[in-house]
């Protein structure tokens, strides 16, 4: 009976401790959860961009990698990737591996945030940006686009050997496969790769080495028209003999120039 008596006991013990440490439990819950209100209650969250897949480093974005998720606001400001910035991204290189559902930061981008960054942190070592005037027609009706590889032809009026108070148009090809680094403000980092060009520039900003900066500057004080020849990507051909060209030039090889163009070029079967 005693026996008995003593398990009832060790079991009603049991159920009140069981109980005791429930609702201290519980308040230790609502102290954290009141707190955490009293921290929290006040911060704003944000809509960001979020890795729709775990993304490997060196994956180059596209819409079909990224998401979006809500962060507190505190606790990322300026450094992660907002959801009104996600073009911003699109088509540049992870320099981390991403997993899915985590926010994305500048830092995990290559080249980090361009808005802050400028342009200076895309020219090669050793090399130089500058931008030259161009209308529609000098930039193949504003086709030409950021990273693209373009050759500068300059036409120029120059007076006469036989004559120095006559002068004569001259064109002639200044420099040969040549990176546009920007059309207008526009670069390529910032650039929408959905999207076709609307043309709205009025300067390219080329990559090119100091002493071709300086020939482009002088060209640009002597009135000269600068033009761009759009050239595909592949080609990285150089023509070392362009023969400058005035109107008797023109005049004497027009036919030649027609024979060459035919002869060289395969004519693709119609269809």
């Amino acid at each position: 009976m005693k026996q008995k008596f003593v398990l009832i006991a060790a079991v009603i013990f049991g159920l009140i401790a069981a109980m005791l440490s429930r609702a201290w439990i519980k308040g230790k819950q609502d102290e954290y959860d009141r707190e955490r209100a009293r921290l929290f209650g006040s911060a704003v969250k944000v809509q960001v961009v979020a890795a729709a897949r775990t993304l490997p480093k060196g994956t180059i974005l596209t819409m079909e990698d990224i998401g979006g998720t809500e962060v507190f606001e505190s606790g990322v400001r300026g450094h992660v990737v907002l959801r009104e910035d996600y073009l911003r991204i699109i088509g540049r290189r992870l320099e981390q591996t991403i997993d899915r559902g985590a926010p994305i930061f500048w830092s995990d981008i290559e080249g980090g945030d361009t808005g802050f960054r400028g342009l200076a942190h895309d020219v090669q070592s050793g090399m130089r940006a500058i931008s030259i005037a161009v209308s529609g027609a000098s930039a193949v009706s504003g086709m030409v686009r950021p990273n693209d590889t373009v050759d500068v032809l300059g036409t120029f009026v120059f007076g006469t050997a036989d004559d120095p108070r006559a002068s004569e148009l001259v064109t002639l090809t200044m420099l040969q496969n040549v990176t546009v680094l920007a059309t207008g403000m526009e670069t390529a980092k910032t650039v929408n790769p959905q999207q076709r060009s609307s043309g709205g520039y009025s300067t390219v900003t080329l990559e090119v080495t100091p002493r071709e900066a300086e020939v482009l500057v002088f060209a640009q004080q002597m009135k000269g028209r600068l033009t761009l020849s759009l050239r595909n990507p592949a080609d990285v051909t150089f023509a070392p003999e362009i023969p400058r060209v005035d109107f008797e030039r023109i005049e004497s090889e027009l036919r030649q120039l027609n024979e060459y163009r035919q002869s060289t070029i395969r004519k693709q079967p119609i269809p």
